[in-house]
C-alpha cells in the first residue's frame, strides 16, 4: 500500500504544524510562572514528539516530508493576531487542538489510511486529549481573574476564527485533501 502525492504532502503539513507548535510553546514554556509551567512544557514535548513521529512515519514508508512553506497556526496570527495574555493562549489553544483532533479523526475514517498513519495518528490522539482537558481546566482556573464570560467571548471569537481559517485551508489546499473531505461528506459528517 502506497501513499498518494496528496497524502505524502498532508503528513508533510501535519508534521511542520506539529513543529510550528512546539516553536510556539517553547516560547510560552519560557515565560509563563506558577503550575500552568509544567503542563505547557509537556504540550512543548508533546508537539516536537509528534514531529518525530511524523518523520518517523514518512521514513517508514520510505517517503521524505514536503517542505510546507505555511503551517495552519500561522493563518491564525493572521486571523486574530498575537495572544495578550497567558488566558487568550490558552483559549487559541484550546480551539486549535479541538480542530486537530477532529482533523485526525477524520482521517482515520477513511478507510484507505495506511496502518502505519493510522498507528501515528493514534498514538498523538492521546497526547491531543491531554492537551485539550488541561487547557480546560487551565481556562476554568482563569475565570476568578479573566472572568468566565470574558473567557467564554475569547473562545467564541477563536473559534470563528479557526472556522475562518479552515475554509481557507480548505480552499487553498483543498485538492490535497479531497480523499478526507470526500470521505466526511459520504458520511454526512462537517469536513
Amino acid at each position: 500500500m502506497t501513499l498518494s502525492e496528496n497524502e505524502r504532502w498532508l503528513l508533510s503539513f501535519y508534521r511542520t504544524s506539529e513543529i510550528n507548535g512546539a516553536l510556539f510553546f517553547g516560547r510560552v514554556a519560557r515565560i509563563v510562572q506558577g503550575p500552568l509551567q509544567v503542563d505547557v512544557t509537556h504540550h512543548f514535548s508533546d508537539e516536537a514528539n509528534h514531529a518525530t513521529y511524523w518523520t518517523h512515519c514518512l521514513d517508514d514508508l520510505g517517503l521524505r516530508p514536503i517542505k510546507v512553506a505555511r503551517a495552519y497556526q500561522d493563518q491564525y496570527l493572521e486571523a486574530v493576531g498575537l495572544p495578550a495574555n497567558i488566558m487568550e493562549v490558552m483559549a487559541i489553544t484550546q480551539v486549535f487542538e479541538k480542530r486537530v483532533i477532529n482533523q485526525y479523526r477524520q482521517h482515520l475514517r477513511y478507510s484507505g489510511t495506511h496502518p502505519r498513519v493510522k498507528a501515528t495518528i493514534e498514538k498523538i490522539m492521546k497526547d491531543e486529549r491531554w492537551h485539550v482537558q488541561y487547557v480546560k481546566k487551565a481556562l476554568e482556573d482563569m475565570g476568578a481573574k479573566y472572568g468566565a464570560e470574558v473567557i467564554q467571548e475569547t473562545l467564541e471569537r477563536f473559534t470563528m476564527a479557526d472556522q475562518e481559517v479552515y475554509h481557507k485551508t480548505l480552499l487553498e489546499y483543498g485538492e490535497r485533501m479531497e480523499f478526507l473531505t470526500e470521505t466526511a461528506a459520504n458520511r454526512g459528517l462537517p469536513g
